[in-house]
């Protein structure tokens, strides 16, 4: 079994930091990409940014400048800096994870359990 535990979640104000964190552990061979979701209410869940295994990293326009994705990979762990938060920035935010637990085994998908960030006006 694989386990992410997300943290770093809260209510901040507009203007403000945060760093969002997801941590892997379990049967874990390998882990290949990594990335991190936000639904917001009523809406679809969107990805806000991804990062390969070497590291290269991947941001939709909306938060291209604010959001950073960065890996620990000693750690298994995915982190998300969020710089100049807005309240648009509201929503539950996931992180996903590609793990393969063996060598033979096919990359599986797992997800967090969502870590919720208000951002106050």
């Amino acid at each position: 079994q694989v386990q992410l535990r997300e943290s770093g979640g809260g209510l901040v104000q507009a203007g403000g930091s945060l760093r969002l964190s997801c941590a892997a552990s379990g049967s874990i061979s390998r882990i290949d990409g990594m990335g991190w979701y936000r639904q917001a209410p009523g809406k679809q869940r969107e990805l806000v940014a991804q990062i390969t295994s070497g590291g290269s990293t991947n941001y939709p326009d909306s938060v291209l400048g604010r959001f950073t994705i960065s890996r620990d990979n000693a750690k298994n762990t995915v982190y998300l800096h969020i710089n100049d938060l807005k309240p648009e920035d509201t929503a539950v935010y996931y992180c996903r994870v590609t793990v393969k637990r063996t060598y033979s085994s096919p990359p599986m998908e797992h997800w967090g359990q969502g870590t919720q960030v208000t951002v106050s006006s």
